[in-house]
């Protein structure tokens, strides 16, 4: 029997961030036979390495090259990139590394996902990190080495001195998820180098026999011997190859690939699954709903002083606030980024950007298929600035930033407001501003909701509910929105998920 056709413990479909944590993991008792499988490539261009290139990545074969359908608030698709490669979107990402607030995982449970609370995720969360700057509660032995930026980039600090100026508090640990206000935030940068979680977890264990590990590997469907995945279907070198399972298959794909995996398998909505032309093998009407994603509206702005050349990613700098004093907790997200994005002024030669992101949106979209070829995209819709709460919550992370940038703090650098510009001052234009000029954050999450609703994808312990053998346990499992980008938490579900494996 080829390894291919062999009968593992364990197999993964997905070898991006969730998957390689639970390679790594599971793989440390020599009894359990893991393979890993990986639709990109295992060597990702040179250009990953280097921190300050991380915007151009979307454009190489590390990206699967993804928009969003039309986007009804703009009237255009969006971009909405992730990785394909081993290492997935840890290797393409903006390296930020911060937990979400506390307050945003107290609706999971809320929704049913029982223990699945902040201080349930605590020590998961240490478990993935060494935090450099010691605070309460970071990991301190964990395959992650974090840290803000040595030394950020100085029109960055203008504007940090600029949001203390304007009233804001200055953390300590923004990353740590305990505090609001303004500071550098956690990078997943190494002696100046991204550190991926392919870096951090699975290359060094390649060399396990019982860890098996196969890029470029297209996974086709998942095989069912009754209710129960007996293994997966997937493509590699023009082959169609089977691997068999005795013990669990779990989906570590993303939002988006693990949701569109099970749809082509048969497991969805049965109207959706029979309109593409698949049988119906289980119903279960959550997969691919719930897809939320965080939208970024942009204050770019010319500056007469130089602004220095990035030495690290670009957004160095972070801030957590609530958009009313009413909020249960933070729920705007600003950055400060040291480069001009694209905007509908045109080109700026010398600039910065403020970005600012409803970090808990409560608009809702959905990953739908089209085909039951793997090669055919599905139709991806986060619905962006559906609900007028998230367009209410961007404005006042827009006038926030405002205020920051009209600081003495950052009079010295000669700054204009380049785009929106000085003509949107009211609120109905402003608003009009965020919906139709916005970019995406990419980073999908939610299609297969964890809890014990109807709508329910996996149940508290990650467990496809109805089947047996199968689990999810990545992004899309995330039930609503940590308040902050999720790189940790998915970090942190997956080292819980690799717990609930063990026998």
């Amino acid at each position: 029997m080829s390894r291919a056709q062999r009968a593992y413990d364990v197999v993964i479909v997905g070898g991006g961030t969730a998957g390689s944590v639970l390679a790594a993991r599971l793989s440390q008792d020599e009894d359990v036979h893991v393979l890993l499988l990986e639709a990109g490539a295992a060597t990702l261009p040179d250009e990953v390495r280097d921190p300050p290139a991380w915007p151009s990545l979307a454009a190489t074969h590390a990206s699967w090259g993804e928009t969003t359908v039309v986007q009804r608030s703009r009237g255009t698709a969006v971009a909405l990139p992730r990785g394909r490669g081993l290492g997935g979107s840890s290797a393409i990402d903006a390296m930020v590394f911060a937990r979400g607030h506390r307050s945003g995982y107290d609706a999971w449970s809320h929704g049913g996902a029982k223990g699945w609370g902040f201080d349930d995720l605590l020590p998961y969360f240490q478990r993935s990190e060494t935090a450099l700057v010691r605070a309460p509660g970071r990991g301190t032995q964990g395959p992650l080495l974090v840290a803000p930026a040595a030394a950020p980039n100085d029109v960055l600090l203008a504007c940090l001195d600029g949001a203390v100026e304007a009233g804001h508090p200055r953390a300590r640990d923004i990353s740590g998820g305990l505090e609001e206000g303004f500071a550098p935030v956690d990078l997943t940068i190494v002696d100046g180098r991204r550190q991926s979680a392919a870096d951090a977890y699975l290359v060094p264990v390649l060399n396990r026999p019982n860890l098996h590990v196969v890029t470029e590997a297209l996974a086709h469907r998942l095989l069912f011997d009754g209710s129960r995945c007996s293994g997966v279907e997937y493509g590699v070198d023009g082959r169609t190859e089977r691997a068999d399972c005795a013990g669990e298959v779990v989906l570590a794909a993303g939002a988006v690939g693990s949701a569109h995996l099970l749809l082509r398998s048969g497991v969805g909505p049965p109207s959706d699954l029979r309109q593409a032309g698949v049988d119906v093998v289980h119903a279960l009407p959550g997969v691919g709903r719930n897809l939320h994603d965080h939208p970024r509206a942009h204050l770019v702005y010319h500056a007469q002083r130089e602004v220095p050349a990035a030495r690290y990613n670009h957004g160095e700098v972070m801030g957590l606030l609530r958009s009313t004093p009413e909020a249960d907790g933070p729920d705007v997200q600003i950055v400060f980024a040291d480069f001009a994005v694209p905007n509908p002024a045109g080109p700026v030669d010398n600039g910065f950007t403020m970005a600012i992101t409803p970090i808990r949106p409560v608009s809702r979209g959905t990953v739908r298929l089209t085909s039951a070829d793997p090669r055919t995209p599905p139709l991806v819709d986060p619905n962006y600035f559906a609900e007028e709460q998230d367009v209410r919550t961007a404005l006042c992370g827009l006038t926030a930033a405002r205020r920051i940038a009209w600081s003495s703090a950052l009079a010295e650098w000669g700054i204009e407001e380049v785009s929106p510009g000085l003509g949107a001052v009211d609120e109905e234009s402003i608003g009009a501003f965020a919906r139709r000029e916005f970019s995406a954050c990419c980073q999908p999450m939610g299609t297969c909701a964890m809890g014990e609703e109807e709508m329910s994808v996996v149940d508290s312990e990650l467990r496809v509910r109805g089947l047996d053998g199968l689990r999810v346990a990545d992004a899309s499992v995330i039930p609503s929105v940590p308040c902050g980008s999720p790189a940790a938490t998915v970090y942190a579900v997956a080292e819980r998920a690799a717990d609930l494996l063990r026998p």
